[in-house]
């Protein structure tokens, strides 16, 4: 399993030599699975509208190249989704889409919607694709968000997965070209560092989204909205009702002194939150008194004169499985991040 407290040059050098050992596995995927063009793009760095992406994206560029070859104005797209493959793709429908988009203009004389041409809209477009390829930042971003998205749905129940396998499928393509082995080791690195996936010792090596990683995923945003949003600060200002309604927590400028060097605060704040979204969790009213019960313990251990680190961690963890338990919503997704920040606090 992964080594607590590991360093950013450590994680780095893991990665890198992570994607090198996969190389095979990668080949027989791919073998077995040829890559599909899929340019995803970003539509706030990108002139092209933002349904456009994936197999539409992937189209604009092979119908450009395709007027470069042939001198004929008009295109049948039906060659497209036949040259990679893409048997549930139906290419009247692509064409159609793209139609929709003014970025074609479908020949409906012949009686049938393949046979498309790019309009200067659509010319316009693959410029922008083009020069979305140049942008570095960008990529790296799109590996880093596909490669957790991809862990997500592959990794079912946090099950370790070949990561070298994401670069046989369509999130691995951005703008139209296929992300590099090191964009893989680089949002690999990027993603450890953040405690979104833990490296697994196998032969071969694998990962595994973390419980972290997972509220990420479900949370919708990027996985730079994940790790910029602000820590929750050192002032106390929540209610922690228990099961019988009573208030037990009710501090302003929560502030304590101790001799182990544990901050608590983070843990009040827990204890807080969970007691005023326990009624919206979707639990059965035992489990539900069974997690207040828990948040108030962990109320009163982190309030304590001096209070002990294994509890903190014991009853902090508690909380966080009562939540991972919970119906899916964001008030659960924020508990769950806000207990391993916590926790995070006494590695």
């Amino acid at each position: 399993m992964a080594r607590n407290g590991i360093n950013k040059r450590e994680i780095d050098k893991w990665a890198r030599d992570l994607v090198k050992e996969t190389n095979k596995s990668l080949e027989r995927a791919q073998r077995r699975n040829p890559p599909r063009v899929s340019a995803q793009i970003e539509a706030t760095s990108s002139g092209v509208p933002g349904e456009v992406t994936g197999y539409l994206a992937g189209l604009l560029l092979w119908l450009d190249d395709r007027e470069k070859q042939n001198s004929s104005r008009y295109t049948d797209v039906t060659a497209f989704p036949e040259e990679l493959g893409l048997e549930d793709e139906d290419p009247a429908i692509l064409a159609l889409q793209l139609d929709q988009h003014g970025l074609v203009e479908i020949l409906r004389a012949m009686g049938t919607t393949t046979h498309v041409c790019l309009t200067d809209a659509g010319r316009v477009a693959v410029r922008e694709l083009n020069d979305l390829q140049k942008d570095r930042a960008a990529r790296i971003r799109h590996a880093i968000d596909a490669q957790l998205r991809w862990l997500f749905d592959t990794g079912s129940d946090q099950a370790p997965v070949n990561p070298a396998l994401f670069l046989a499928t369509p999130g691995s393509y951005f703008a139209g070209t296929e992300i590099s082995r090191t964009d893989l080791h680089q949002a690999l690195a990027y993603l450890a560092e953040h405690n979104l996936i833990e490296r697994i010792d196998t032969d071969p090596p694998t990962v595994a989204i973390t419980p972290q990683g997972v509220s990420c995923a479900l949370a919708g945003g990027s996985v730079q909205d994940h790790v910029n949003q602000p820590r929750p600060g050192t002032t106390y200002n929540n209610f922690m009702p228990n099961a019988k309604g009573v208030i037990i927590g009710e501090q302003q400028h929560f502030t304590q002194n101790n001799t182990d060097g544990v901050d608590p605060t983070l843990f009040v704040q827990l204890a807080g939150y969970v007691g005023q979204v326990s009624p919206i969790l979707g639990l059965s009213e035992d489990d539900r008194v069974e997690l207040e019960r828990v948040a108030q313990d962990l109320h009163t251990e982190a309030t304590s004169g001096n209070p002990e680190p294994g509890r903190l961690r014991q009853f902090a963890t508690q909380l966080k499985e009562h939540l991972l338990a919970a119906t899916t919503t964001m008030a659960a997704t924020q508990g769950i991040q806000m207990a391993e920040q916590a926790l995070a606090t006494l590695m």
